[in-house]
């Protein structure tokens, strides 16, 4: 993956601490974006690379208005605890995607299981912290796309 570009955000945030710890994550990951479904972001001193001036945060009012402003061609990616989900050392993450963390109380939805692309499990039988889940997501590609096939 030498081309391209990935968000990530988090549909309908429990605790709003998490996005400023997702937020660093995602800026020294390489993420173009990050955002919230449902939910306004209150800074946090858990973001403390100020990662606000390097990548910008979006807040959508709920699924409407992020399906309305999902980039063109870009495949919505769930990370969830599904039988249709894909383990994370499977998955292969697309050129251009979104990637969806639910809140650690109820997850995603039905609704929004249905519209991804791809459903990723991330290993454990319990769900983890979500900005945890959202760096070990980002960590993944990272590693992924740096890594050199051997011959």
């Amino acid at each position: 993956m030498t081309t391209g570009y990935f968000g990530i955000g988090i549909f309908e945030p429990k605790h709003e601490t998490n996005m400023g710890t997702l937020w660093r994550s995602a800026s020294l990951l390489g993420a173009s974006f990050i955002f919230t479904i449902g939910k306004r972001y209150k800074r946090q001193s858990t973001d403390t690379n100020k990662s606000w001036k390097e990548i910008p945060l979006y807040h959508y009012q709920d699924l409407e208005d992020f399906y309305q402003h999902l980039p063109y061609s870009c495949q919505l990616v769930g990370i969830e605890m599904d039988t249709k989900s894909v383990p994370v050392e499977q998955f292969v993450h697309p050129e251009r995607c979104v990637y969806l963390l639910g809140a650690e109380d109820h997850g995603l939805t039905k609704t929004v299981l249905a519209k991804c692309h791809h459903l990723v499990q991330l290993p454990g039988e319990t769900s983890l912290n979500v900005a945890s889940a959202g760096s070990i997501i980002l960590y993944d590609r990272h590693l992924k796309s740096t890594l050199v096939p051997s011959t």
